[in-house]
């Protein structure tokens, strides 16, 4: 019979910062919040697959805004005993809640926008009934934070 068990594959931590995108410091702040526990071989740290897939969680927690103290829950239900139900249910409880949170974050923010643009069209048109020549200085301002913003979007994908 064939031993189906995963091979104890480890990783480095220059590995797993690589694969991940994430800095060094960022695996040794997960392992001082004990999200993640490495093994050592002397000073150097070495990730199994566990390691390696609770760190795919805490990434993807983070990406849609959990708290860390919400992944480690999360984290702390693992058990192969029950399919990984139990973690599922807690996940999907978060998520859920997220869901909730983001939606009125998103809300709060298209209120921020609108009164934004709405003070912007105001003082736009003051401008160019009292000082015209100011407007192409105002409307120059706003190409930087929207070239920012691009770049931000473009080094994302």
């Amino acid at each position: 019979m064939p031993d189906l068990r995963r091979p104890e594959r480890t990783y480095t931590i220059r590995q797993l910062c690589i694969e991940f995108k994430v800095t060094p410091r960022a695996l040794r702040f997960y392992e001082d919040k004990g999200l993640l526990s490495p093994a050592r071989e002397g000073l150097n740290r070495v990730y199994n697959y566990r390691d390696r897939a609770r760190l795919t969680l805490i990434l993807q927690g983070k990406r849609v805004g959990l708290s860390l103290s919400d992944i480690r829950e999360i984290l702390e239900l693992y058990s192969p005993d029950d399919g990984g139900a139990a973690q599922a249910a807690k996940s999907l409880r978060k998520f859920r809640d997220q869901i909730v949170a983001l939606e009125a974050k998103r809300e709060d923010i298209d209120h921020a926008l609108e009164s934004l643009r709405e003070g912007c069209a105001a003082m736009e048109a003051r401008l160019a009934q009292t000082r015209p020549d100011l407007l192409p200085q105002a409307t120059e301002a706003v190409e930087t934070p929207r070239q920012r913003l691009d770049a931000v979007h473009e080094f994302a994908k």
